[in-house]
């Protein structure tokens, strides 16, 4: 999960200075095609391309339709309502998660995950600091993005009981460079030699981002996880402070504290690995 963060963190200042002169759509299907580049170091050490298939084929259709859509959601979100309200409802997606770890993985939530997520989303409440207001076309989007991204983060889970991580990964970026192709067409515009590198960067973080999170959820609960994500805040927070001299007040260490003090009663919490298949 560490690796998830920092990976994360990175590609957040690397898609805003290559979505400055670059359609959202084309980066989504550079960052898909360069990853899986990037991937195949993996791929040939896990025996090719051959070895990269799987009984449940469907499944990952299913899991990439969703995070694919789930990005899209949240883009378009972006433009209709303050990216506070866009961070705050995406941030419900831990509860989406333990709701559907609990219904169809069978997981628990006792009352220490239970004060993780409630302490997470306090702090991340404290962070971005929403204005209250009536609910609209963008907060119905946002939200159902983060409905989106915590189906494909459970059905992720359930693929790493029966497929390894690299295989996990080839399907997500064949998947969505499919489904991307015609939109990244349409607004195609040829990148620069400084975008490319953007670009490269992108595809990195975006693919072993996965890889790392991939990593996590075979060796711990999706509820155990899944809260830690919560420190993206915080930590976007501080890169945001150090590249581009945004402001750190008060309120933001106090959220940190609190996400920070939820993550530790989370991880303490944790019994061991999760019995999933290697």
């Amino acid at each position: 999960m560490a690796g998830w963060l920092a990976c994360l963190v990175v590609m957040a200042v690397a898609g805003r200075e290559a979505t400055r002169a670059l359609g959202v759509f084309e980066v989504m299907e550079l960052r898909s095609l360069i990853g899986l580049c990037l991937l195949y170091p993996l791929i040939h050490r896990g025996g090719g391309f051959r070895a990269m298939k799987t009984a449940h084929p469907w499944r990952h259709v299913l899991r990439n339709v969703a995070h694919y859509g789930a990005q899209c959601g949240w883009l378009v979100a972006l433009g209709l309502i303050p990216l506070a309200q866009v961070i705050s409802l995406e941030f419900t997606m831990p509860i989406w998660v333990a709701i559907m770890a609990v219904t169809f993985l069978g997981e628990r939530m006792g009352l220490w995950k239970n004060i993780a997520v409630a302490l997470g989303l306090i702090g991340v409440a404290i962070i971005v600091r929403p204005f209250g207001g009536d609910v609209g076309i963008g907060q119905l989007i946002a939200l159902a993005a983060s409905v989106g991204f915590a189906t494909s983060v459970i059905m992720m889970k359930a693929l790493t009981r029966t497929d390894r991580v690299t295989t996990i990964l080839f399907w997500m970026v064949a998947i969505q460079s499919v489904l991307g192709l015609l939109p990244a067409l349409l607004a195609w515009r040829w990148p620069s030699v400084t975008e490319w590198g953007w670009l490269a960067v992108i595809g990195f973080c975006g693919t072993y981002s996965h890889y790392c999170m991939a990593r996590a959820l075979l060796h711990a609960d999706a509820t155990v996880v899944v809260p830690m994500d919560f420190l993206r805040v915080p930590l976007a927070a501080l890169t945001g402070w150090l590249v581009y001299a945004e402001r750190v007040d008060l309120l933001t260490g106090l959220g940190a504290a609190l996400i920070l003090a939820g993550n530790l009663l989370n991880l303490r919490s944790a019994g061991g690995p999760s019995r999933t298949k290697p």
